[in-house]
């Protein structure tokens, strides 16, 4: 088809406030499929150090004024505004060389990212500005002296250093979690496609959503960035090996202990279980996944399938299977429909994976390789399959990586040897075992989690849903240990925590609730004659407290209890057997029944601002409760969270269940919704 002229852009950066050039003159990009230029890039001549200052000032300062839920909500209007703009985006997406389909992948899959972040963080975290973690620890006999930890947003910056495979979804699925957090952010993208990072961060600037200094675009030479940053704060990188390590080896991130995470690449294994023949859906299965690892993208992903590990006896039918895939392929340009892969990034792409498959030749034999069937001046290559026929022998086709639409097929005799070719990657970022055996899942999987840090089991109940080997997803972690560079992404609010600082707090109960803003036993609760039922989020406090009167429990009611459930388990029934038990004196109320009876204690029953009762967190029976025992309750209002964008919020009471001697029975949270307001 007849390429599109397109105008030359000159790239800039956006840095400390405003859109700044280079000042030199820019190295030329080009497009993938034509050879005709994009864009121009330069970053000599700025200054990095003011861009960081400027950003941990303007930028931190601003989010942290915010809660978890106020950037959660902000990340959701954002992504929308750019979901808006999707057809920009993949316009200029054809230049880098992806097909519509690979474009979604990044494009779309990055937009995703950040409204799975929003909704996890609405979820899952306070609508606070202090994330409070696990449970309080007593350090004292008489609860005078606790401890709690608390995760509190970095005072710096986080700088990102991105690959060129992905310009969009590499840039949002990192920022995501840092500004949840309330860090801001410079992010550096590969120059090849920083074009289109480039238009992106335009676009996500002009909406005004973020706050000034939240967001800094770098195109070109990273320079002397990472010479500046101090132990507050965070550098990512995603790239080769080599590059990491030199960063990682940088002078101010060592002597800052900066927190560094590194993706790098990753010689990924696919597995055919010994169990598939070529009769069963998984071996199709397993043929379409590789197939389509070695050709999304042409192949340019950090979860690609480089190693193709298969029982001995099935290489053959793999092999064709494989081929006769390959030679549906239509390779050509991307904006053209018909295409189903585009070209490399760039020729010099083209040229590095050349070099790396004469590597691979010294282990192993070509099978097949398909004709890019493309001429001119874009980066086209066709797939290429080799074949290692003593890969435990080999070390080349563990160690070399032809980023690029180039796999090698490697024969087992064992599930046991199969899983040795996976360590023999020394980490990677995700393996995936194509099986319908649950004891080859097991020993696979168990033998394949210490190197990887991704497993998946692809078989024929999960073919519909399953999202594959190669699709890191916002609530699953994403990284490696070893080669794949030890770092780690995404995996829901545990990436927003590698933004903060955790610190265990220790002090007086009531100095800790101030600290935390929760209610911790042990601390003064507030009673006065008004039930805190009855109060809405407006009127309601932090510590507000209820004491209850007392009930006293019959062998009626345990009786009664058991018939009415139909729990007639032999301690609440049997005298006999209830003695003979090593934890009852005779026969002991239901754990449930407490639990009710307590509730008939506390409950307000007047229509009010509590809205419902969504469950129990924590419940722990502490003492038997025997008939003749009296129950009594101390509720107290222990976290209070209004939701953003509702006209009511959580509320966490803590519950304690206490018999005749002040003995402990049960303790537990309970959770409500509660109207933000309520006529009087």
């Amino acid at each position: 088809m007849t390429a599109h002229p397109q105008k030359v852009r000159v790239l800039e950066s956006y840095l400390a406030g405003a859109w700044r050039p280079g000042k030199a003159d820019g190295k030329p990009l080009l497009d993938a499929a034509t050879g005709a230029p994009v864009a121009t890039i330069d970053a000599s001549g700025l200054d990095l150090a003011e861009a960081l200052n400027w950003g941990r000032d303007r930028g931190g300062k601003a989010l942290r004024k915010m809660t978890y839920h106020e950037r959660a909500l902000m990340l959701k209007t954002l992504a929308q505004a750019l979901m808006d703009k999707k057809e920009l985006f993949y316009q200029e997406s054809f230049a880098t060389g992806a097909t519509r389909k690979d474009g979604w992948i990044d494009i779309e899959g990055g937009i995703g990212t950040m409204f799975a972040y929003s909704s996890k963080a609405r979820r899952e975290m306070p609508n606070t500005k202090v994330f409070v973690e696990g449970a309080v620890e007593l350090l004292s006999r008489d609860n005078s002296f606790s401890g709690q930890h608390v995760l509190t947003p970095l005072r710096g910056i986080a700088i990102h250093i991105n690959a060129f495979n992905f310009p969009c979804w590499g840039m949002l699925e990192k920022i995501a979690p840092a500004l949840i957090a309330g860090v801001p952010c410079l992010v550096k993208p590969a120059s090849q496609t920083a074009y289109l990072t480039e238009l992106m961060v335009r676009e996500i600037l002009a909406t005004g959503i973020l706050p000034e200094g939240t967001l800094q675009l770098l195109c070109g030479s990273a320079g002397d960035l990472v010479d500046h940053v101090t132990g507050q704060d965070v550098v990512t990188f995603t790239g080769s090996a080599a590059t990491g390590q030199m960063l990682r080896q940088n002078r101010a991130i060592v002597q800052n202990s900066t927190r560094f995470s590194m993706e790098a690449d990753s010689l990924n294994a696919a597995v055919l279980g010994p169990d598939v023949t070529p009769e069963d859906p998984e071996f199709d299965l397993f043929v379409k996944e590789v197939a389509r690892e070695v050709t999304v993208k042409a192949g340019q992903k950090c979860t690609a399938i480089r190693r193709v590990i298969v029982p001995r006896k099935s290489v053959e039918a793999v092999s064709e299977a494989l081929q006769k895939r390959f030679d549906r392929l239509v390779i050509g340009d991307p904006r053209d429909d018909t295409v189903t892969m585009g070209p490399l990034a760039s020729r010099d792409q083209v040229a590095e994976v050349e070099h790396r498959i004469a590597d691979l030749k010294a282990e192993a034999e070509l099978l097949s390789r398909n004709p890019a069937g493309v001429s001119g001046d874009g980066a086209f290559a066709g797939p290429v399959l080799l074949h290692c026929a003593e890969p435990l022998k080999a070390e080349a086709v563990h160690s070399i990586e032809a980023f690029g639409p180039v796999a090698t097929l490697m024969p087992y005799d064992t599930v046991d040897e199969a899983v040795e070719l996976t360590h023999k990657g020394k980490g990677s970022l995700v393996a995936s075992v194509f099986t319908n055996d649950p004891g080859v899942a097991e020993e696979a999987v168990l033998g394949m989690a210490p190197f990887h840090g991704r497993v998946m089991i692809g078989n024929r109940m999960s073919a519909r849903t399953s999202t594959g080997h190669g699709s890191p997803l916002p609530m699953l972690v994403h990284g490696g240990p070893g080669r794949a560079g030890g770092g780690e992404e995404l995996g829901g609010i545990r990436s927003v925590k590698h933004y903060m600082q955790r610190t265990a707090v220790q002090g007086a109960p009531h100095l800790l609730g101030a600290v935390t803003g929760r209610w911790i036993s042990g601390s003064p609760g507030r009673q006065d004659t008004r039930h805190p039922f009855r109060k809405s989020l407006a009127e309601l406090k932090i510590g507000d407290q209820l004491v209850t009167g007392s009930r006293k429990v019959s062998l009626d009611d345990i009786e009664h209890f058991a018939e009415f459930t139909g729990d007639t388990f032999y301690a609440h029934m049997n005298q006999d057997a209830a003695e003979r038990n090593p934890f009852f004196e005779g026969r002991v109320a239901h754990g449930y029944l407490i639990v009710s009876f307590a509730a008939g204690l506390f409950v307000d029953p007047d229509e009010g601002p509590v809205l419902a009762n969504y469950g129990v967190d924590n419940l722990r029976f502490m003492t038997p409760v025997n008939a003749g025992d009296t129950l009594k309750v101390q509720l107290t209002a222990k976290e209070i969270s209004p939701r953003i964008t509702a006209d009511y919020g959580e509320v966490r009471w803590d519950c304690l269940v206490s018999n005749q001697n002040d003995e402990p029975v049960a303790l537990y949270d309970v959770l409500t919704l509660v109207a933000k307001d309520w006529p009087a």
